[in-house]
């Protein structure tokens, strides 16, 4: 089995759920039960590794959220720890916390005791510098708290730190869009994920939805936020992220590449490769007092029609598309039904094609959904 292997950890509690968020998270009601949470994703973990038919090893570690940084460096590291104890782990594996500043009432601290538990690579969410933004985006922490935090990191010897910053806010323009942009930048992070708020179903936005930045507007502030990037010597790897050479995420990349993963916590989902060549997906109870009494997965085989869909859900994400033979190796499927898609997409000036890949043209990027509802219409497995 050569598919490599990730493990992503779902920390499922926030101190306030932001109205835009869509993910897996619950406010807090006094403590989290830390010790508690450890041992359902020991049980969790143990029972996903009993489906493998063979030893695998972790190539990177994910914690999400939610919010990790509610979890005490002491609390990671007994994760960890366990972690390691399950199943192999690389020496050189990329290991990645997401901290949301408000959390951190000494970052210094706070990060000194993740890294000694083995936190490698942070992720934080800043969203945006402009304190009045931050709360209308329900945020609990200030611009000044995210300076802090990305200095408390580099005083304790990150140097591997991503920033989320989210763009066509309400009331935005490509003026202000560019100055959240330019004091990420001057924070001197390896890697950038900038991304256009979306509205999502069941969210607080959903229900009473914000005035957000006209179309022509958001375009622009794509078009302008894209340069400055770029002129700061960052590389856009994908839809949303842009990184300093050698610096992209290695544990997104697999998600991408259509790696295998074990997703254990509330809410996590996996997808694991079999001997056989079969897809298995699993996926994990959402309630967090559900899943401390009950962290079994459920799993289902994923049929040869929906590989290829699934596939092509992450790999156009990449700017440089993918290697049809990576495409065989990954789904077990032939390139050749892929090539009714390749067509229509690059009469639609969707894809660039050559005999040996697919790579999605600036048109396709912007236009991801539409290029997948093409390959959804163009693909018979």
């Amino acid at each position: 089995m050569d598919i490599p292997l990730s493990l992503y950890v779902h920390i499922p509690w926030c101190i306030r759920k932001c109205p835009y968020c869509d993910f897996n998270s619950h406010e807090t009601r006094g403590d989290i039960p830390e010790a508690a949470y450890i041992e359902a994703l020991r049980a969790d973990l143990a029972a996903d590794v009993q489906h493998f038919s063979e030893n695998r090893t972790v190539q990177s570690i994910f914690f999400g959220g939610g919010t990790p940084s509610l979890f005490s460096p002491d609390g990671i590291a007994s994760v960890l720890t366990m972690i390691a104890d399950t199943m192999a782990v690389a020496p050189e594996a990329e290991i990645t916390l997401e901290a949301n500043p408000g959390t951190l009432t000494d970052s210094r601290a706070r990060f000194a005791g993740y890294r000694s538990a083995g936190i490698n690579r942070l992720s934080i969410g800043a969203q945006s510098f402009v304190d009045a933004q931050l709360a209308q985006l329900g945020r609990i922490h200030t611009s000044q708290q995210i300076t802090s935090a990305v200095t408390g990191a580099r005083d304790v010897g990150f140097k591997r730190v991503n920033l989320d910053i989210m763009h066509g806010l309400p009331g935005q323009t490509d003026e202000l869009a560019c100055q959240d942009l330019a004091q990420a930048i001057s924070l001197a992070p390896e890697h950038l994920s900038w991304y256009q708020l979306t509205i999502e179903p069941n969210t607080v936005f959903h229900r009473k939805p914000p005035v957000l930045p006209e179309e022509q507007i958001m375009a622009s502030i794509q078009d302008a936020g894209a340069k400055l990037i770029k002129d700061a010597g960052y590389e856009r790897y994908e839809v949303s992220a842009f990184s300093r050479p050698g610096a992209e995420s290695r544990h997104n990349m697999n998600y991408w590449l259509f790696g295998d993963y074990l997703g254990i916590g509330a809410g996590s989902h996996g997808k694991i490769t079999t001997s056989s060549g079969s897809v298995t997906r699993t996926s994990k109870t959402r309630l967090p007092k559900d899943y401390l009494t009950n962290p079994n997965a459920k799993r289902r085989s994923v049929a040869p029609d929906e590989l290829a869909v699934e596939f092509l859900m992450n790999a156009l994400r990449l700017v440089h598309g993918f290697p049809l033979g990576l495409f065989e190796d990954r789904t077990g499927l032939s390139r050749e039904i892929l090539t009714s898609f390749a067509e229509a997409g690059e009469k639609a000036g969707m894809l660039d094609t050559t005999v040996d890949e697919l790579r999605p043209s600036q048109r396709g990027l912007d236009y991801l959904n539409n290029l997948l509802l093409l390959a959804d219409d163009t693909i018979e497995a």
